[in-house]
């Protein structure tokens, strides 16, 4: 561990340490995106459109959150989609209500509480779960798979 040999973090500031992370998505569509992380309040803080009209890239805020669309060179296959983005909001009932109301599909339990054999239908895009109260979530936990398959976890604070 060179230049930090007691693993202790490293000092706020430091030239060759990252102070900030925002995730960057490759996406279908970034302007079908960024509609629906509209939905969770994100606006557009920057974008980039080609000369085409075709938008490239979108910078999203939401307070203290950013996240980066870009448009994906390939084809976007949501079962492929190794990442989950981790949220927090004041109140998941609400949230969900408001999505169910925007158009997302109940997705009905989330994978992983549903008993076995009892699968059935599992959306891969555009779906919001019920609730879930994981141990380390104990006010409640909001599954949601976006358009292009990443999968959200949206936690209640407090």
């Amino acid at each position: 561990m060179a230049g930090n040999e007691t693993g202790a973090n490293p000092s706020t500031g430091s030239p060759q340490h990252v102070d900030r992370l925002v995730p960057m998505a490759h996406v279908a569509d970034v302007d079908a995106a960024a509609r629906f992380y509209a939905y969770l309040g994100f606006s557009i803080e920057s974008q980039y459109t080609r000369p085409d009209g075709v938008t490239n890239f979108v910078g999203l805020i939401s307070g203290g959150a950013k996240l980066f669309l870009a448009l994906a060179s390939g084809p976007i296959v949501p079962s492929q989609q190794a990442v989950l983005f981790y949220m927090y909001v004041r109140d998941v009932s609400r949230l969900r209500q408001a999505l169910l109301e925007k158009g997302l599909e109940d997705g009905g339990l989330p994978p992983g509480w549903r008993k076995a054999g009892s699968e059935g239908h599992m959306p891969e895009r555009n779906a919001v779960y019920s609730i879930s109260y994981p141990f380390y979530m104990p006010a409640g936990e909001l599954r949601v798979q976006d358009l292009d398959g990443y999968t959200l976890l949206i936690g209640q604070l407090g």
